[in-house]
């Protein structure tokens, strides 16, 4: 590691202590842009702009000032946060008041106060999926040193989403083989039952439910578990 100044270590081991916690995703990513903000110099505010419910938002911030300058550069679908998403890369403002590439972000930043901004993109797996915004209400704030530090809480932040995303396949893939299993044993029991009633083998059975299901167009658990729970009554 760089021979950083003793706040900024200490800074960056407590970034590192908040892969271990278990909380929240957002919980999590608020914690990042909290720490870049306290950590890295010329940073006054932070947000994280994510991808929610098929649009770019800033899901996490550490001011509302964050996303009311965001909304410019989702509105127009430019700005450095949505190109260091794209490209993967970082993009820096030294000035809001001179730069041309951005001019609806950059104006609309000016207009909070914000002087200079860095995005640094996020990836899960080799695909960009947000950037960690920092803005500054400081001219030229950020220097190649920031940006390098930047990066590390950018790429924490990436381990949290990478965390998450695996977290959620597993449960999702947890909740679908025990629903797998419910309904295979609700169906046997609708077999069986069906079986010691009607005096049918197993894949006559089977067939009855199949069919009352096509016939009703119901889930054939349903139809199973309706059955099941009948005969409970009886």
């Amino acid at each position: 590691m760089p021979d950083y100044p003793d706040h900024l270590t200490e800074g960056i081991a407590e970034l590192s202590r908040v892969l271990v916690n278990e909380e929240a995703l957002d919980d999590t990513l608020h914690r990042v842009a909290d720490l870049a903000c306290r950590n890295i110099g010329g940073a006054d505010l932070a947000g994280v702009t994510l991808l929610r419910d098929g649009k770019p938002t800033t899901a996490v911030f550490t001011d509302p000032a964050s996303p009311e300058m965001d909304s410019a550069q989702y509105d127009t679908g430019v700005g450095p946060c949505l190109d260091a998403w794209r490209h993967q890369q970082v993009f820096r403002i030294d000035s809001t008041a001179d730069d041309g590439q951005w001019p609806a972000f950059s104006q609309a930043a000016a207009d909070h106060g914000i002087q200079s901004t860095i995005s640094l993109p996020l990836a899960v797996r080799g695909n960009g999926i947000g950037a960690l915004n920092l803005y500054s209400k400081q001219a030229a704030a950020f220097s190649d040193e920031d940006e390098q530090v930047g990066s590390l809480f950018a790429d924490q932040a990436s381990v949290a989403l990478t965390n998450a995303q695996l977290y959620d396949s597993a449960y999702r893939l947890t909740q679908q083989l025990q629903e797998a299993l419910t309904s295979r044993a609700v169906i046997d029991q609708a077999k069986g039952i069906l079986m010691g009633q009607r005096g049918m083998g197993v894949d006559e059975a089977f067939a009855v439910l199949r069919t009352t299901s096509q016939r009703e167009n119901r889930k054939l658990r349903d139809i199973a578990q309706e059955l099941v729970d009948r005969a409970r009554r009886d």
